[in-house]
């Protein structure tokens, strides 16, 4: 059996997405069992169907998995927290993570890099182990029937004005611009958000005179999200999962960042149809307050953007054999906007 933790969100669940696929190929002959928040269960089983799934966030799960686990994948961090609750739950296992000083058994392992992109540093990890991963295998896919569950969104532009913290989220007036620019091009709007973000939505609906209808933040299960970011004829949105979902999902997208670089968040390289806006300024993704990089994005930088998407992304390509190519992710280059607000 093969333990993999990575008991984070949505963003961080698709952004592990290519190290995923690539030990499904790697032990397709094992049973593998990811430790993650049980709310993503839908997508997991789009990344790798045979792929089981228990909380994370219970240890008697984590310990289940007794002495039975050959190798622990660490997902999650860079310990040692992380490292220790793989070794408890699988004693004796091999543990593919990276080096910690105070985890003895992870010492010969290869050493964290702050500025590398997310996807491709779990693929490096693998790497090291001799487990082939592309960090741009990214790709999932929903039915048509999913993309129908509301069916007056197709084609629609899709604001996501929430985010975690404070320090991602733009401001409110500035996504109403947007929205009622989006709308005096022809562009029916929908705002998506969790059921927590609903007031935010709601608020904003109000402020660019949209129709409450139009507000479909929580109202949607995580699937019923993905299937209306797939029918989408764009996504606009912060450093968040729906960011991500987009990518997977080759919905064209403006990500609008700020404390954090889409170097390491940001969308594949070389995809015209995702358009990553920066400032070039780091800062605490966690703060209280919104970012000044992310101040530094006007409402002109957002609508031109936009202006320049494709109408839709090209067809999913047919896929060559892997060859580890873990570096493609640091060439991102996304726009930089030097205005102020």
């Amino acid at each position: 059996m093969i333990a993999i933790l990575r008991a984070l969100g949505l963003g961080d669940l698709l952004t592990a997405t290519p190290a995923l696929r690539g030990m499904a190929r790697a032990f397709a002959d094992e049973r593998r069992v990811l430790y993650a928040p049980l709310s993503l269960s839908p997508l997991v089983a789009r990344i790798d169907p045979q792929l089981e799934l228990r909380d994370a966030h219970r240890p008697a799960s984590l310990a289940y998995a007794g002495s039975r686990v050959r190798s622990a994948v660490n997902l999650h961090g860079q310990g040692p927290q992380s490292h220790r609750a793989l070794l408890a739950a699988a004693p004796g296992a091999r543990l593919l993570a990276f080096r910690n000083e105070f985890v003895r058994e992870s010492w010969r392992a290869p050493r964290w890099r702050d500025d590398e992109h997310e996807r491709a540093r779990w693929c490096r990890l693998l790497a090291f182990h001799g487990i082939s991963a592309d960090p741009d295998d990214v790709e999932l896919s929903v039915s048509r029937d999913e993309q129908n569950t509301l069916p007056l969104v197709r084609g629609a532009t899709v604001l996501h004005p929430g985010a975690a913290s404070p320090a991602r989220r733009w401001p409110l007036a500035r996504w109403a611009a947007l929205a009622r620019s989006e709308r005096s091009h022809g562009h029916r709007v929908v705002i998506t958000g969790s059921r927590t973000e609903r007031p935010l939505g709601t608020a904003l609906a109000e402020l660019a005179g949209l129709p409450p209808d139009d507000v479909i933040a929580g109202r949607t299960s995580l699937l019923e999200l993905a299937g209306v970011v797939a029918g989408a004829g764009r996504v606009v949105c912060g450093d968040t999962g729906v960011a991500h979902l987009a990518t997977a999902l080759r919905t064209p997208s403006v990500v609008l960042f700020g404390p954090v670089s889409p170097a390491r968040w940001g969308p594949p390289p070389n995809r015209a149809w995702h358009i990553s806006l920066w400032a070039g300024r780091a800062g605490d993704p966690h703060g209280q307050s919104v970012d000044p990089g992310l101040l530094a994005i006007g409402v002109d930088h957002a609508v031109g953007a936009l202006a320049r998407l494709p109408a839709r992304a090209p067809p999913v390509p047919a896929r060559s054999p892997l060859r580890g190519r873990t570096d493609e992710a640091a060439n991102v280059r996304p726009d930089r906007v030097v205005a102020n607000a």
